[in-house]
């Protein structure tokens, strides 16, 4: 379903760092103070034989806007117009309209018909370039170049890994409400290149991404048997990674990619299970009289946290990866659900029904701390980006006949809809593409 060679990208460092200063730039964007002002940056049209150049650039300042930590500046205050990226910018043009960060770049084609795209990132008040690179691939990977370049830019301005070059995989439905078709489907974070991994014929949930591999798990109920799958991306290669009596709920990946864990449903109860996917043996976890569900590693594999209602009402609670030391973490008003770790293993995002509305929040790992993101008619079932500071969810608003996906930062101020077809629920967001 996918070639290797899209996912290919030939990253060259050298030749583009002529300018690049010794010393610390001026620029730079703190992203541990909490709600931050985004940054005014300008990212000129790339130099290219048709519009290929302004393609590219649109995608990079959509994806670091969408971001909220940067201001893209409009097109139509520029005063100086890049003819030559290879030469330093007149510094004082940007500065003049307050451009603090500027991107320059060119769009060529080979003799061999790949695209290379180059960059330049400049500091425009200390006169520095920050960083330079060029890329090459085929030219229908034009829109993942840009998002490997607003990678490029936001790690340097922000010391951290961007989560531009990535995929979602959610559950696409279409339909009447009483009559509501769900498949998989896969789109680029920003809702690009969005397309179906299943047909619309089984009820199809959870969908969770491999930390390690761009494969999924998922449960579906083909045939009218609930079983667990694993579907390789690449290959479209699909197996069922067992069969279970009763209902299984919630697979998710181990931080390895070496097991899957789960719960199984039994008799009334649910507990939480584990499985290696080399020898395909179970181990149990849990064993109460309760639901416990929806169970999620943390980044070092050494915890595990989880859903259960053991105490009257559903609560997260965390233990052991050998299931060890189970201990209640949230006690606010309220029931609390769909727990998942922070990719940065200090934070646990949920889902939290309070008087009638649904919201989604984070709370450090023992529990203290709970901060409200957003709330509303019906949100649930949060994804983190790769790097820890953004979130996805989805979202149906009280009449609105279905759910939609969003995107909001830590912050708590930069909520977006990620455009779909269709309604899209249950998000899963992959680790940075190879």
């Amino acid at each position: 379903m996918f070639r290797r060679n899209l996912l290919r990208l030939l990253v060259v460092l050298t030749g583009l760092a002529a300018f690049v200063p010794q010393a610390f730039a001026v620029v730079e964007i703190n992203i541990n103070k909490g709600n931050v002002e985004p940054l005014p940056i300008a990212v000129t049209d790339f130099i290219a034989s048709g519009d290929l150049g302004q393609r590219i650039t649109d995608v990079i300042a959509a994806d670091l806007k969408r971001s909220g930590l940067f201001a893209p500046v409009g097109k139509q205050a520029f005063i100086e117009k890049i003819s030559n990226p290879d030469q330093p910018p007149r510094f004082e043009d940007w500065k003049v309209i307050n451009a603090q960060a500027l991107v320059t770049g060119r769009v060529t084609q080979e003799g061999d018909g790949r695209l290379r795209a180059e960059f330049r990132l400049w500091d425009t008040f200390a006169g520095q370039q920050l960083t330079g690179q060029q890329f090459y691939t085929q030219p229908e990977n034009w829109r993942r170049v840009a998002h490997i370049i607003a990678d490029a830019i936001y790690e340097r301005l922000t010391g951290e890994k961007g989560y531009f070059d990535t995929r979602i995989v959610y559950v696409a439905e279409s339909g009447p409400k009483t009559a509501r078709k769900r498949q998989l489907a896969i789109m680029d974070q920003d809702g690009f290149n969005a397309r179906a991994l299943t047909n619309a014929n089984d009820l199809v949930l959870t969908p969770r991404f491999s930390p390690s591999r761009q494969e999924i798990t998922y449960m579906s109920f083909e045939g009218n048997q609930p079983r667990v799958y694993l579907l390789q991306l690449e290959t479209g290669q699909r197996e069922v990674v067992g069969n279970f009596p009763g209902m299984t709920f919630s697979p998710r990946f181990s931080p390895d990619g070496q097991k899957i864990i789960m719960s199984l449903q039994q008799e009334g109860n649910s507990n939480i299970y584990t499985m290696d996917l080399r020898s395909r043996t179970t181990t149990r976890l849990t064993s109460t009289a309760a639901i416990d569900t929806s169970p999620s590693y943390s980044p070092d594999g050494t915890q595990i946290v989880f859903e259960s209602d053991r105490g009257g009402r559903p609560q997260l609670y965390v233990m052991g990866a050998d299931g060890s030391n189970q201990r209640r973490i949230s006690f606010g008003d309220g029931s609390y659900s769909t727990p998942v770790w922070s990719p940065r293993g200090d934070l646990i995002a949920f889902t939290k029904q309070s008087g009638g509305k649904f919201s989604i929040g984070v709370m450090k790992t023992d529990g203290s701390g709970e901060r409200i993101l957003t709330t509303g008619f019906h949100n649930e079932g949060p994804t983190w980006a790769p790097n820890g500071r953004v979130l996805m969810f989805f979202r149906q608003a009280a009449g609105s006949g279905g759910p939609q996906i969003y995107s909001i930062d830590l912050s708590g101020y930069n909520e977006q809809v990620i455009q779909t077809k269709g309604f899209a629920s249950d998000p899963a967001w992959s680790p940075l593409l190879e």
